[in-house]
């Protein structure tokens, strides 16, 4: 009665049990595909920094000779540009270094330098240094300088404020020495000198023998002399003759007047004589002549001013490289004064100077010689007579024979004529003789 109902197990299942393993499929729908992520028109090569720095593409993509080739070009591209930025890390500083030394350079050459002594050298960078108007200072070396040609002793360039080195003058001679040398012959020779055979004898065997022939002296057993001093009365030929020396001789000539070693700052004087006879040494054989030494060879007194005790000083430097230590062997000296009496005895002195010579006035013999000198190449005319000159009892001397033949040649050319007469030298040896004696008229230009 009750089993009918109850029976669950027997029970027929219902529709929609029939149906459930076929319900998954029935129900998933079509989805469609995914939308493209870019909606528009085709999109442009990007332009700027970031596309220049991108490498280029490389076309064909497949594996051939061509594309080996294109990256090889890159490859030889990229390697040029790491090797110009290593390059320009390395050489950065030093053109920084190289602009400041050239920018300090720059400014020292907008200013005044000095010119100094480099007196010790204490380390790469620093020196000591003076100059003829101060005291010594501790001062600094510039990069840009030499290091390897400097040395105690040498002319260098130093700052206008802070006087640090900036500068090495290469020529260490004075420029006063340099302009001493007489580069040019001149064109005196002993034809051109009338009369003074002694003289000229005397010359040659003291000045122009040893320096030519020194074995002469070894086999005799002496020493040549180391000088000469020609004194005389003006215009007798002492300078004619020295010249007529540097002329007829090989060795270097070096022509001073004793007037250009008085110098304005103490000390110069003397360093100019030291650095007279040491450029004489060094250029030897060679012969200094000093004209007019009485300028600074006077004798010594108490001197009141300071230029008197620097020509002093400067007189005894002379006589240190006359007769010191050092050896004087092919430097010979040729000293010429109209003044012998004022000259210190200590200049004279044998071993200084061992041979003196005396200019006289010229005699009669030798008056002829030096007017057939004067008038060799003048046109005469047929009434000259010079033997009426020659044997006058008025004092010629050889400069004044050749100021009679010089006016003589200006009188005829005043009067338009070709020839000197007789009458011309007439004029020409009053107005000479008159200049001489008498001098200007007294009151003439009042």
């Amino acid at each position: 009665m009750g089993q009918g109902p109850s029976g669950g197990l027997n029970r027929p299942g219902l529709p929609g049990d029939r149906k459930q393993d076929g319900s998954d499929k029935k129900d998933k729908k079509f989805e469609p595909a995914a939308p493209p992520a870019r909606v528009g028109r085709k999109q442009r090569k990007q332009k700027g920094p970031e596309a220049a720095a991108r490498l280029p593409t490389v076309t064909p993509l497949t594996k051939c000779k061509l594309r080996l080739l294109k990256m090889e070009r890159i490859k030889d591209y990229l390697l040029m540009e790491e090797e110009f930025v290593a390059n320009q890390e390395r050489l950065k500083p030093q053109e920084e270094k190289a602009e400041e030394d050239r920018s300090k350079v720059d400014d020292l050459r907008g200013s005044p330098m000095s010119v100094g002594n480099l007196e010790e050298l204490i380390d790469e960078n620093h020196a000591i240094v003076s100059s003829s108007v101060g005291p010594e200072y501790y001062v600094g070396i510039l990069s840009f300088v030499d290091k390897d040609q400097l040395e105690p002793g040498c002319a260098i360039l130093m700052h206008n404020k802070v006087l640090s080195v900036v500068g090495l003058l290469q020529d260490e001679v004075d420029p006063m020495v340099s302009v001493m040398k007489v580069e040019k012959a001149p064109l005196e020779s002993y034809a051109d000198i009338g009369g003074l055979d002694a003289q000229i004898q005397e010359i040659k065997e003291a000045v122009e023998l040893p320096l030519t022939h020194p074995e002469l002296y070894e086999d005799i057993g002496i020493k040549p002399p180391k000088g000469v001093i020609l004194y005389g009365e003006p215009g007798t030929g002492k300078t004619l003759l020295a010249k007529a020396v540097a002329n007829s001789t090989s060795a270097t000539f070096l022509r001073v007047v004793g007037s250009e070693l008085i110098q304005k700052y103490l000390g110069d004087g003397p360093k100019l004589v030291r650095e007279l006879f040491r450029v004489a040494d060094d250029l030897s054989p060679s012969i200094v002549f000093i004209d007019e030494i009485d300028a600074v060879g006077t004798k010594r007194y108490d001197a009141h001013s300071g230029g008197e005790r620097e020509i002093q000083r400067t007189m005894l430097e002379l006589l240190n490289q006359l007769d010191g230590f050092d050896s004087r062997g092919d430097v010979k000296v040729i000293l010429a004064t109209n003044r012998i009496e004022s000259l210190d005895p200590a200049l004279l002195r044998p071993g200084r100077i061992d041979r003196k010579i005396e200019f006289p006035l010229p005699d009669i013999k030798t008056r002829r010689r030096i007017f057939q000198i004067h008038t060799a190449r003048m046109t005469l005319a047929h009434d000259v007579n010079l033997e009426e000159f020659v044997m006058t009892k008025d004092e010629f001397s050889g400069a004044d024979i050749k100021a009679i033949c010089t006016e003589a040649g200006l009188l005829a050319l005043r009067e338009r004529r070709m020839k000197v007469t007789h009458t011309d030298f007439k004029k020409a040896k009053e107005k000479v003789m008159f200049k001489k004696k008498e001098g200007v008229p007294e009151g003439l230009y009042m």
